[in-house]
């Protein structure tokens, strides 16, 4: 919970500086395209980069937190499948020592 707090104020304070920004540099530029050129004020350019820049980290957060999603879901299932494997190879070895203890009482009844 802390964390998402002091994420929450890095960004507002990100995006307080970035609106500072481009208020101060409000007069038109010239932006060259693939396709052709244009005149555009500065602060939209800077908003537009801005809004790009976080929409791009957005989409890339979203891919590895989907990405860790799976891996959790694969390791939770192999993690079951080991303790399915250990719960069985315990049973085996109380079989085993149950079995040992049954020929041992035999043997003493027999001397």
């Amino acid at each position: 919970m802390m964390r998402f707090q002091w994420g929450l104020l890095v960004g507002l304070l990100f995006a307080i500086v970035i609106a500072v920004f481009a208020i101060v540099n409000v007069e038109a530029v010239k932006v060259n395209y693939l396709f052709g050129t244009a005149q555009i004020p500065l602060i939209l350019v800077i908003l537009i980069m801005a809004l790009l820049g976080a929409a791009i980290s957005g989409i890339v957060g979203m891919f590895r937190s989907v990405h860790m999603t799976r891996q959790i879901n694969e390791l939770k299932k192999e993690m079951t499948a080991k303790e399915i494997m250990i719960a069985s190879q315990q049973n085996e070895i109380a079989a085993l020592q149950h079995g040992e203890d049954f020929r041992a009482r035999i043997r003493d009844n027999d001397e």
